[in-house]
């Protein structure tokens, strides 16, 4: 490793004019890409069904192939699980990764090609670390070893030559040789399908190593820092490992959290936010000094946007990147080289910035309370518990909320149910100030709060700890990529959380 990590830290320096490349021409990029796509499928089930052969442009493509949701592509999903080829791209699908599903009772399979292995995912790898060096040019990162969190489900045969699990077992499977040199801990533990025994190995395997970067969702992530602390008796991460200089997040907002990796990591330690998904790597953040991660476009992914307000109309429209503005809340619409085409990805993003294009999450589209006319989305409820908890002093290991529904005499609200690492002295308190960040950062939900004609002032619960714990464990969705769903527009989650709540 100690020859290996030189060779590899200059290739990573020397790869970034390739980006330079499509970031200076962004359309002519995605141009490419979709005739690249086009070519590949012609042929195929999909391709002679929708005439991609006689499909010249961008226009042409969109008003032939419709836009899909997952249920519309299972059945050919459902038959390359069973062996057959040809249907949605002209190459062997061997893999399929297992969505998380946390708001949902049902898994999604999503394909994973050879070239949306090579060209989407690891390349999408490649450039983070290109991002990162040409940020910081004297890092050392690749002196030590890479933390990796996730793969929480073991990898399942279908047949002998079709397997499937959560994304990064099916890409921890698949890496090369050399990462396993740079990456900890061995396999065998990474791929445990038990989190709780898990946590407890991970801490006690990778204490002893050098690690100078981590990767994972925070939830997990804190966990694991916690437990390591426990064991060791240290005050700060950085005092066991006094090279980590990366943490890099993802699947969530790292907005209510960030204060407290600051207290657990330490000083010295940069974050990074990245976009990594079944269905393709999207985006990274090129400067972590910066809102908004760069989005990738020459991996394979042709992207369209579909503003909000279209989602559920008989024919959708989309824009492109040429049409795209900033602080506006777009669906994205895909075409992979994994063979999903026009695909609603169900995710909820803004433009942060048009040259180069920057992205954040925003939460998806099912993701919302909108039951009065107020539009709370996730990206304001995170910003709101964000500056509630500067207010008053507290720290949120999670939460979830949604409505309260006008009955009789009582008028409507918004529950909240959140998980204190340390608990406000008065809840009240921590409601009145969430409603007072929630009214400044969105306009209908002010509206609908004056003086309490539509909607009260929030009614939050503080979670005994474990709650949220106790309640994934319960749907068989701890660890990897399973997250808490911040938002609903109905009780289904709430309720039952209460419930465990009030055992």
């Amino acid at each position: 490793m100690k020859l290996l990590s030189p060779a590899i830290s200059r290739l990573a320096r020397f790869r970034h004019w390739r980006i330079e490349q499509w970031i200076s021409d962004p359309v002519a990029a995605q141009r490419e890409v979709l005739q690249d796509l086009v070519t590949h499928a012609q042929y195929t089930e999909f391709g002679r069904k929708y005439g991609l052969k006689e499909l010249y442009s961008i226009r042409s493509f969109k008003q032939h192939v419709p836009i899909h949701e997952y249920e519309d592509l299972k059945p050919y999903i459902d038959r390359l699980m069973q062996g057959e080829e040809n249907l949605l791209w002209n190459t062997p699908v061997n893999w399929f990764a297992k969505s998380s599903g946390t708001t949902s009772d049902k898994s999604k399979f999503i394909p994973v090609t050879q070239e949306s292995l090579e060209d989407c995912h690891f390349q999408g790898a490649k450039d983070v670390l290109t991002l990162y060096y040409n940020y910081n040019s004297n890092s050392d990162l690749l002196t030590g070893k890479g933390l990796v969190i996730g793969g929480s489900h073991q990898i399942s045969k279908i047949n002998e030559d079709i397997q499937y699990g959560d994304l990064s077992a099916v890409l921890l499977q698949n890496t090369p040789m050399w990462a396993s040199w740079i990456r900890t801990p061995e396999l065998s533990i990474a791929l445990m399908d038990e989190w709780e025994s898990k946590i407890e190995r991970l801490a006690q395997s990778t204490i002893p190593e050098d690690v100078t970067s981590i990767s994972g969702v925070p939830t997990w992530t804190m966990i694991l820092m916690k437990r390591i602390l426990e064991i060791t008796g240290k005050s700060t991460i950085r005092e066991v490992w006094p090279n980590l200089e990366l943490y890099i997040h993802g699947g969530v907002s790292f907005l209510p959290y960030h204060e407290q990796f600051k207290q657990l990591i330490g000083e010295g330690c940069t974050y990074l936010e990245m976009y990594n998904a079944s269905e393709g790597f999207f985006a990274a953040q090129d400067n972590p000094d910066e809102e908004g991660m760069l989005l990738f476009l020459n991996h394979g992914i042709f992207y369209e946007f579909m503003p909000v307000e279209e989602y559920g109309k008989p024919d959708p429209k989309t824009i492109g990147l040429n049409q795209v503005q900033t602080g506006c809340n777009y669906a994205m619409v895909i075409s992979t080289n994994g063979g999903l085409w026009r695909y609603l990805v169900g995710d909820t993003i803004q433009f942060t910035s048009t040259f180069p294009f920057r992205i954040k999450v925003t939460g998806r589209l099912k993701q919302y309370i909108n039951a009065f006319g107020e539009e709370v989305i996730v990206d304001n409820a995170d910003k709101a518990i964000s500056i509630a908890m500067q207010r008053t002093g507290t720290m949120v290991i999670d939460y979830s909320a949604a409505p309260v529904y006008i009955n009789g005499d009582n008028k409507g609200a918004h529950e909240w149910l959140v998980e204190f690492d340390n608990a406000p002295a008065c809840t009240e308190r921590f409601a009145y100030e969430l409603d007072c960040a929630l009214k400044s950062l969105n306009s209908d939900y002010e509206a609908k709060r004056y003086k309490d004609i539509a909607l009260t002032l929030p009614r939050v619960h503080a979670l005994k700890k474990g709650v949220f714990h106790e309640w994934l464990k319960s749907k068989n969705k701890l660890g990897g990529q399973h997250k808490i769903p911040r938002l609903s527009n109905d009780r289904k989650y709430i309720d039952e959380i209460l419930a465990l709540q009030g055992r």
